[in-house]
């Protein structure tokens, strides 16, 4: 009886393991499943006034409207683009046209991704899966925003970038996000399609720049102590991010141009990438991003120019309010 209750629990044992191994291999896990979006209505609850901001602008209404064909014939066809890529033929199903004119949102992990709005928060601050409940925690269920101390600040801010979220401060990296779509450049667009999208009329705007189309109906800039001012930024700020605007164009463009040998591609980004180059070189810090245009480079010009002020360099390259989008 002894040996036949060893061999049973032996078994039991090896069927356990055995469970525990395929639960590991088929099972998917939270703490290693890809960040999803959460979606923009969330943070419409901490962030109003940002919100109203988005839902004005161009990145919230082309949910309705990039897809319409134009009156003016002499513009891109959204219907001759789709059907040139392909797929699906609705561009909210397309996975080409998602790529950067939608939100694809998910309840929980494992839900099914759903089409719920055009460009918006996280498509710029990064999926909040993995930040939010961070992002939100002021030290306490009980506590509000306006009552958390400076050391859960603190905390809040570092752990919550560790866990994917891109804050304003983080300026290369938001600058880089722009550059992904606005210049073309998106690592999930295939070359193929690409080729097609361009062949088919899709723009290309090689003079993209970062404060420019920054600053004018997407600026949302709420902080603390008065978090209902929109904030214009200070030009000491405005050439910071003028010049790392211009470091993501040019590492942007420089990756892009091995993407695809698309004559019209290849020298739209040849013009952005000398466009940066033209202002960079007057930024000693530069000398290492001009050398070899790698992201790492980047954020080591980004942390270089940190509290400088450039505006006796850049000052006159910046574009008057009146040029902002």
């Amino acid at each position: 009886m002894k040996l036949e209750r060893n061999i049973i629990q032996s078994v039991s044992f090896i069927l356990l393991g055995a469970l525990v191994l395929l639960g590991s291999i088929f099972l998917p896990a939270n703490s290693h499943a890809e960040p999803f979006n959460k979606g923009a209505k969330l943070c419409e609850e901490c962030h109003e006034e940002e919100f109203k901001i988005w839902s004005k602008s161009k990145h919230f209404k082309s949910f309705r409207t990039v897809h319409r064909e134009p009156k003016d014939s002499s513009k891109p066809s959204p219907k001759k683009i789709l059907k040139a890529v392909g797929g699906q033929k609705r561009m909210k199903r397309n996975e080409t046209c998602y790529l950067c004119h939608y939100t694809l949102e998910q309840k929980e992990a494992g839900a099914k991704p759903a089409i719920k709005s055009g460009t918006s928060c996280e498509s710029c601050h990064g999926a909040s899966s993995d930040w939010l409940a961070i992002h939100d925690n002021y030290g306490g269920k009980t506590i509000k925003r306006d009552q958390e101390s400076p050391e859960n600040k603190t905390k809040r801010i570092a752990d919550s970038r560790a866990a994917g979220l891109i804050w304003p401060a983080m300026k290369y990296e938001i600058a880089e996000n722009c550059m992904i779509c606005h210049g073309l450049a998106n690592p999930n667009l295939k070359a193929d399609d690409l080729a097609k999208m361009l062949g088919a009329g899709h723009p290309i705007n090689p003079d993209f720049e970062l404060v420019k189309y920054s600053q004018g109906s997407v600026r949302h800039r709420y902080y603390p102590p008065d978090i209902k001012t929109n904030a214009e930024m200070a030009p000491q700020d405005l050439a910071q991010i003028f010049v790392i605007g211009q470091a993501a164009a040019l590492v942007s463009a420089t990756g892009a141009m091995s993407k695809s040998d698309e004559a019209k591609y290849k020298e739209a980004q040849n013009k952005r990438a000398e466009n940066a180059k033209a202002i960079l070189k007057n930024i000693p810090e530069a000398a290492g991003l001009l050398a070899s245009p790698t992201r790492e480079n980047a954020l080591k010009l980004s942390k270089a120019i940190a509290g400088k002020d450039l505006t006796n360099i850049v000052g006159s390259k910046l574009p008057a309010k009146s040029d902002y989008k």
